[in-house]
């Protein structure tokens, strides 16, 4: 199991991303349009340095949701590895056999 506190900071880092995503997107998509002026293409980019650091999406970690665990994660369930095992074996993920030839 993960350290609570590890799991709570990740969870306030989506909530801050969520939060800022569409600042966040609009200040990017002018620091990057070819057709602004150099000064407004500047105070976008300091506007973008001004946002907190823990709004940004690639700050997130990818955690098990049953464990915490940060390493060793499926994508597609969400799990890790341990816990996705556990949960086949017992039957509980539909269509997951244990593979056997």
């Amino acid at each position: 199991m993960a350290k609570k506190s590890a799991v709570e900071r990740d969870k306030k880092r989506a909530r801050l991303a969520k939060k800022y995503s569409s600042r966040r997107a609009r200040l990017k998509a002018l620091a990057k349009d070819e057709q602004a002026s150099p000064e407004d293409r500047f105070n976008a980019r300091l506007k973008l340095a001004e946002l907190p650091r823990n709004s940004a999406p690639v700050r997130q970690r990818l955690r098990c949701q049953l464990s915490g665990r940060p390493r060793g994660n499926y994508r597609k369930f969400k799990l890790s590895r341990i816990a996705l095992r556990e949960l086949a074996s017992s039957g509980l993920i539909p269509g997951m056999v244990k593979s056997s030839w």
